[in-house]
């Protein structure tokens, strides 16, 4: 936000403010993009040769490494992409404070059979895990090792559990009330679209994470008016909101079109989606993509509904490749051995981190406190 507001007074004054990306790439993010989905540029290796300068650094690898995920779907931990992923997507979890990984399979719609809620809860007793409900209605586990991964995957993907990609900047989640199937006050079935919307765009790479929700009726229970995309079933279909946040600046979506039949409703999101993903800057949410949108919400209508830009058919085409070319990526990293071997907590050792310390509190564990640590040690614990 502070260098937005900068180069915006610095434009105001006539200054001429550099848009690159980093030092090694004079172009911003949209540039990238375009660059290697019309070249066909397919690693990060091409592209520098191609476009850039130097070596790369923490800033374009995982910005390219994103928009490669983006066009190609490939498997981050490909020889070829891994050394661009961020932490969290080396590893295929989301490290914590002290240095252990959480564990978040996909529950599409927050709908759980009691046989996988079994599974949830033998797998982190067995494992000694932390487990919580997160606000995106699924199943938390925290507290894995790192070399303890592959084997609680394992028992989760022969259990039909996929990765919830709750560590990639990609779709999270979508929310669901229970809508009409049970609901007295529900109009349509928010739990059957909101399954179909997740299954739909998993794995989907952008920008940034991307969170929605369908609620029922307009008493709004999924608070879908707070998600990247959100939907609100009306009596004749479905009602979409697009750019809103419920993060550090919180932000209302705004309302994109009415009363949508299922088919139309997924067309719109496919093109709102990759319209996003093509013309963002790195890191940037749906919402602060939106302020800074010339023409706003009326220019997205005019790209989206009427195809101001003639570009309604590719987009759904991209859509559809990233639908079709899924994999869950634990389960074809549980296929190849090689993959497998980066789950080691020391290269030169199998023993596990004596730095992971941790105590009970409420029935379950928690990392160690550093004076809990401390008497921990002192008394031979």
């Amino acid at each position: 936000m502070l260098k937005n507001l900068v180069d915006d007074e610095l434009v105001a004054r006539g200054v001429v403010v550099d848009t690159s990306i980093c030092e090694h790439f004079p172009y911003t993010r949209q540039d990238l993009y375009h660059m290697a989905q019309v070249s066909e540029v397919k690693s990060f290796d091409d592209m520098l040769s191609a476009h850039g300068v130097g070596r790369g650094c923490d800033i374009c690898k995982p910005a390219i490494g994103s928009i490669m995920a983006s066009l190609w779907n490939e498997h981050i931990l490909d020889s070829k992409h891994v050394g661009l992923q961020d932490t969290n997507d080396t590893f295929m979890a989301n490290m914590q404070k002290d240095g252990t990984y959480s564990v978040v399979p996909r529950v599409a719609g927050g709908e759980i059979t009691p046989q996988k809620l079994i599974v949830l809860g033998s797998v982190a007793q067995k494992y000694g895990l932390y487990t919580k409900i997160t606000g995106g209605q699924r199943v938390d586990l925290f507290g894995a090792r790192l070399n303890e991964l592959p084997d609680i995957w394992r028992e989760l993907v022969e259990a039909g559990f996929e990765t919830g990609h709750a560590y990639g900047k990609s779709l999270r989640t979508v929310k669901s009330c229970v809508g009409s199937s049970w609901c007295r006050y529900g109009v349509q079935d928010s739990v059957a679209m909101a399954i179909r919307l997740e299954e739909r765009y998993k794995g989907l790479r952008s920008p940034h994470k991307l969170k929605s929700a369908v609620s029922g009726c307009t008493r709004e229970c999924a608070e879908a008016q707070s998600k990247d995309f959100g939907i609100i079933a009306t009596e004749n279909g479905w009602n979409l909101y697009v750019c809103g946040n419920g993060g550090i600046k919180p932000r209302h979506g705004d309302l994109f079109a009415t009363d949508l039949d299922d088919a139309t409703l997924i067309k719109y999101i496919d093109r709102f989606l990759m319209f996003y993903i093509r013309t963002a800057d790195r890191l940037q949410r749906t919402s602060t993509w939106m302020d800074n949108l010339d023409g706003g919400i009326d220019y997205l209508r005019e790209v989206v509904i009427e195809d101001k830009l003639s570009l309604a058919a590719e987009l759904e085409a991209q859509m559809a490749h990233i639908v079709q070319t899924y994999v869950c990526e634990w389960k074809a990293t549980l296929e190849d051995p090689k993959k497998l071997q980066r789950f080691r907590q020391f290269v030169n050792s199998d023993e596990p981190d004596s730095g992971v310390v941790f105590v009970q509190e409420r029935q379950q564990i928690r990392p160690a406190r550093p004076e809990e640590r401390l008497h921990l040690v002192a008394v031979g614990d």
